[in-house]
């Protein structure tokens, strides 16, 4: 099995994973909190607007591999609180269309650098020839 490392330059990455990996027919992408490319730190503002800084950085991933969210297939978040997750659900359905992916919420104790979300998710490529 091949495993190719997908990267982006907005993604960070805080231990010894890859932001992606490509095994030939499906992309994984590593969790991604909201941080802000520009500074380095955790994007300001609420849960709509960190979530949709992830999506930022695991559609730049994707696009590393040649994907995009038409290819997404299933989805994770995290959430700090269930506070958060209307508005949360507002922003995801801004980054698909019907059909939208299958997805797990649940609520975390803690994310890295305090940040409210984190998401990963699973992309497939087109199977026809």
């Amino acid at each position: 099995m091949s495993r190719t490392p997908l990267t982006s330059a907005t993604a960070s990455a805080v231990g010894p994973y890859s932001h992606g990996i490509d095994d030939g027919r499906y992309v994984f992408c590593s969790g991604q909190t909201p941080v802000d490319p520009s500074t380095g730190r955790l994007h300001t503002g609420g849960v709509a607007e960190q979530t949709h800084q992830c999506f930022d950085h695991l559609f730049s991933v994707l696009a590393d591999g040649g994907l995009g969210s038409d290819d997404v297939i299933k989805v994770n978040v995290y959430l700090r609180d269930m506070d958060d997750f209307e508005a949360m659900n507002r922003a995801y359905q801004e980054r698909f269309t019907a059909p939208y992916p299958a997805r797990t919420t649940i609520a975390v104790a803690g994310l890295p650098l305090d940040a409210r979300v984190e998401i990963e998710l699973v992309a497939r490529r087109d199977p026809s020839p």
